[in-house]
């Protein structure tokens, strides 16, 4: 690989990981420590994620527009600010403040990280959205192992590592990123022309499996919401809850040599990757589903995390094998913001199912929102056909 995208996997590794510090013990935090409902947790989280949405658009349209030089600064500053601020201050109201801030400045980050690897390594293709999707898993694998070590000692020391961390993205960031700044006018040919883009089937194909998408993340988020508050209640130690999340990325990294032949052969074929990966998602939500002891929820997690290896480094790159020239981060932007509304919606829905109706029927519903993604998977390239047959039979008549 580049060195310049070797600069980006060491970013996404260092700002993922001062993220997983904080994020897989929010639920926790806010219902254990703070004595909130899950639902109003999961409202605090969906406020979060409302605000990573806007940011992930913004994100994508400030690469296109200014550079991922410059969008990627701009982010970590703010973040960063939030972060102190958040260090300092953390009852309830002012951690739902500086969360959400957080959740908007860290969202301007992610699209522009994404769509920066897809430029400065064209020819990579899916290794080139691996590579950073491995960074941010390895990033998972530390993150909440350390973060419940810090834990079982105060929560304070959790707020002051992930600001520690998105220190060192900054310089990072600051020294590393420059030299790959890509000039706007030469990148965003569509903005300055200001023309429509006339091929309306790729952005059509995108909306759809981006349904599909949106309905694996609020089944994936539960894990991270419902399921975190769920094994507390049944026995399930803190440091062993965020031990699932050590396992999650540590089998992405460590499981590479096993799934790549499989990924080598089904490399060229989006659906395939996307279809199996759910089904196997799915079949974690049903393991998990009758779990009692923390055997039970290891074995779920490493089935879910085998199916996640094969759907989510696939989505950004479809993304980017649809984008037209000129608005690769508008793209990714969009996937970003469909699996951060994943993130908004899942911790809201799932509080609010499990405060109604129990956990059994949160895990039936979830398992029938991965069928819908699997129907999403199969058809979004129709649009694409569809514009495929249009354009023979235009050149036939001709």
């Amino acid at each position: 690989m580049p060195k310049r995208v070797w600069l980006l996997i060491i970013g996404m590794l260092v700002n993922v990981t001062g993220n997983s510090f904080l994020w897989p013990l929010t639920t926790i935090y806010m219902h254990d420590y703070l004595g909130k409902s899950l639902s109003v947790a999961g409202l605090v989280l969906m406020v979060n994620a409302a605000a990573a949405i806007i940011g992930n658009l913004l994100g994508g349209v400030l690469f296109d527009k200014i550079g991922g030089y410059r969008s990627i600064m701009g982010g970590i500053i703010v973040t960063t600010l939030a972060l102190a601020g958040l260090t300092m201050w953390h009852d309830f109201t002012q951690f739902a403040v500086f969360y959400t801030i957080i959740g908007f400045s860290g969202g301007i980050v992610f699209p522009s990280m994404y769509a920066m690897v897809g430029t400065v390594w064209p020819e990579g293709g899916r290794k080139a959205f691996n590579a950073i999707y491995l960074a941010q898993n390895v990033g998972v694998a530390i993150g909440p192992a350390m973060a419940g070590f810090l834990a079982a000692y105060s929560f304070d020391y959790i707020f002051a590592a992930n600001l520690g961390m998105y220190i060192l993205f900054f310089f990072i960031a600051l020294f590393g990123f420059k030299s790959m700044s890509i000039s706007p006018v030469s990148h965003t040919s569509v903005f300055n022309e200001k023309k429509k883009i006339r091929k309306k089937a790729p952005f059509q194909a995108l909306m759809i499996v981006s349904i599909g998408y949106l309905m694996c993340w609020i089944g994936y988020v539960q894990w991270q919401s419902t399921i975190a508050a769920y094994t507390q209640q049944i026995g399930i130690t803190l440091p062993q809850y965020s031990f699932l999340w050590t396992i999650n990325g540590l089998l992405i990294v460590l499981g590479q040599p096993f799934i790549q032949p499989i990924i080598k052969r089904i490399e060229d074929n989006i659906k395939r990757q996307l279809v199996v990966g759910i089904i196997i998602m799915m079949v974690s939500y049903v393991v998990v589903a009758f779990a009692q002891d923390f055997s039970m929820f290891i074995a779920a997690m490493v089935i879910l995390t085998i199916g996640e290896m094969f759907a989510w480094p696939a989505v950004p790159a479809l993304a980017n094998q649809l984008a037209p020239k000129g608005r690769e981060g508008f793209y990714q932007g969009i996937v970003n913001s469909v699996a951060t509304s994943g993130r908004m919606i899942g911790p809201l829905f799932g509080g609010l199912m499990v405060d109604l109706y129990g956990m059994p029927a949160l895990f039936l519903v979830v398992t029938l929102l991965s069928g819908i993604a699997i129907f999403t998977s199969l058809i979004y390239d129709r649009p694409l056909k569809k514009e495929m047959e249009k354009n023979l039979q235009e050149t036939y008549t001709q």
